[in-house]
């Protein structure tokens, strides 16, 4: 819902394709700078209080995002200050949240509790553009700023009772030494620093969702409650998505499906560009989700299953940097390339990149004998 909230406030601010992209820019810049060190940070603190600090740090940019509304003082530098704000926090946030997982749930039942934890995601990425479209269109900005603050108070009270939580501290320390020894070990492992690059080619080049207000207002002419459609539709293909592979299971040869489930989004990215008819755009970006949960359940499962628990934060943190990094970098780009060429054109020619480079790195992987590479259990598997 904050979402939402925040595209549209900044379009009915500028109306301007460059400034929503650089909305991208002051997300991905925190993260760029703080991931890795939000890794180390994850691996030697108890990761749970870490998330503590965390989610009270993106709690109180919403409260910063709706004082400012509520005062009439808001403008692009306030939601560009919030943006770096959360972008900052969730540096820090997300390697403990997926360092987590693996003190919580059993190797064996991983794939599928990611699955699970896909598909919960992608139901509140459902629920809260759908929602947020319609009190925009109702009410405005300021309840959508006013709920999501209070949402997090839900967050902070799951994280205090939790049950069973991991040991209050890690076992690195805070030093470079520390960020080498996870650099090392994923130079070492290249099917997931592979497809760590193949994610982030595949969103860079993909990723236009800050556009997207743009397409509901001058292509498609549906206006804040499509737009809340819009932002829904992917997470509706991503939830189905997750929900097939965790009663079917994950594929035993994921590269092939990696790299296919890729280009699939790229495809749907495409369509996207192209379509004038609104049940069209649906339909694709819910394809888009569908291609990206797949991708991202089997990228997850490959390298959790094949890390330490000792260096889970490290890798979450270097892998951060693709999954955030790469579409945040890449709204950025289409933010540019529409103010020149059009958005249709910055969306349908990135879903063309994507394919192109998926197929590229696909190739690369079959060179190097890694294309039939099945699942794995332990680290030593797929170390060269």
């Amino acid at each position: 819902m904050q979402h939402v909230a925040v595209v549209w406030q900044l379009y009915l601010l500028t109306h301007s394709a460059m400034s929503l992209g650089l909305l991208g820019l002051f997300r991905a810049i925190p993260i760029l700078v703080f991931s890795l060190g939000g890794g180390v940070v994850a691996d030697a603190f108890n990761r749970r209080k870490l998330m503590l600090f965390s989610q009270s740090a993106m709690a109180l940019s919403s409260v910063g995002l709706a004082l400012a509304t509520l005062t009439g003082h808001v403008s692009v530098g306030v939601i560009y200050g919030a943006a770096f704000v959360s972008g900052t926090a969730a540096a820090f946030d997300s390697p403990a949240r997926q360092a987590l997982i693996q003190s919580l749930v059993p190797r064996e039942h991983l794939a599928n509790a990611l699955s699970i934890y896909a598909t919960m995601w992608q139901v509140a990425r459902v629920a809260g553009p759908a929602v947020g479209g319609l009190l925009i269109g109702w009410t405005g900005v300021l309840p959508i700023y006013v709920l999501d603050a209070g949402s997090f108070l839900a967050v902070i009270a799951a994280l205090v009772m939790m049950r069973n939580p991991p040991p209050s501290r890690g076992m690195s320390a805070v030093n470079v030494r520390a960020l080498g020894e996870g650099i090392s070990f994923l130079r070492g492992n290249p099917l997931i620093w592979t497809t760590m690059l193949l994610d982030f080619m595949g969103t860079f080049f993909g990723s236009s969702t800050l556009l997207m207000p743009i397409f509901a207002d001058q292509i498609l002419h549906v206006g804040p409650h499509g737009l809340g459609m819009l932002y829904s539709a992917e997470p509706v293909g991503a939830g189905i998505a997750g929900l097939f592979l965790a009663s079917r299971g994950a594929p035993r040869n994921r590269i092939p499906a990696i790299v296919g489930s890729v280009m699939a989004y790229g495809g749907a990215i495409v369509v996207f560009g192209f379509s004038t008819w609104f049940p069209l755009s649906l339909l694709a970006m819910a394809g888009a989700g569908a291609a990206d949960t797949v991708s991202m359940v089997l990228r997850q499962t490959l390298r959790q299953s094949a890390t330490p628990d000792a260096l889970q934060g490290r890798m979450t943190s270097v892998n951060l940097l693709f999954v955030i990094g790469g579409p945040q970098l890449g709204e950025v780009e289409a933010g540019f390339v529409a103010r020149f060429l059009g958005a249709p054109f910055a969306s349908w020619s990135g879903g063309i990149a994507c394919i192109v480079a998926a197929g590229i790195l696909g190739l690369y992987l079959r060179k190097r004998g890694l294309w039939q590479t099945q699942a794995v259990t332990n680290a030593s598997e797929i170390r060269t």
